[in-house]
This record gives structure tokens, sequence and C-alpha cells, in this order.
């Protein structure tokens, strides 16, 4: 039996995003992708694109009714189906108002899936 080993919750989700990949503050790529999950530390999303790992981003997200503007840093890249990448960020320390709209959502998914039974 394995045992998560995460600090935050991470639940399912599927929202479009723009992300930004920087070095040295320089902007090097750009382009559109979605989230596969989100916690409030981090979140899994799919480009068509790979990101190097330690690379800095910005990702703009819209979580229900809000758009969440979110730094943060690259920890992994997997390439998966159909010349897709899945990509791990890490948050750097998210802005009040950001943190406030993320956990705002993983709750709301959590009722919805509490009233589905699931």
């Amino acid at each position: 039996m394995t045992e998560n080993k995460r600090k935050h919750l991470r639940v399912r989700s599927l929202n479009l995003l723009y992300l930004g990949v920087y070095e040295k503050n320089v902007l090097i790529k750009q382009g559109i992708g979605r989230t596969l999950d989100v916690s409030e530390s981090g979140i899994k999303l799919e480009t068509h694109f790979p990101v190097d790992p330690k690379k800095n981003v910005q990702l703009s997200i819209g979580l229900k009714d809000e758009i969440v503007e979110i730094k943060g840093r690259s920890v992994r890249t997997v390439q998966g189906s159909r010349e897709k990448y899945e990509i791990g960020i890490k948050f750097n320390r998210l802005k009040k108002s950001s943190l406030e709209v993320v956990k705002k959502y993983i709750t709301a998914f959590m009722e919805e899936k509490k009233k589905k039974g699931k």
C-alpha cells in the first residue's frame, strides 16, 4: 500500500490556461493548455510542448468565474499521449487573493463530488 505524501489535497480539474515559460526573467516560450488537477501548492497541466524542469512559469487560469494569475516552477515533464506533455508546476508564494480562489475551487469541487456520492 502506497502512502500519499502530498501536503495538500489534489482535485481533478479541466480548465483552459495560458502558460508563459521564463529563463532569467525573459519569456522564452508561451502557449495554451489545460489543467488536469490542482492543489493549494501546485498544478498538473497539459500542453503541446515540454517545459524543462526548474523553469519559471506564469499561468493565467480560469477557475469558475475568476481568472487566477499564478507564478511557479516546473518540477517535472512527462510526454503523454498524442504529442502532449503533462507538466507538474509547484506554485511560488501565491497572492492571498489567488490562494483564496484556489481554495474556493477545491472546496466547490469536493462539495459537488459529495452530492454525486462519489
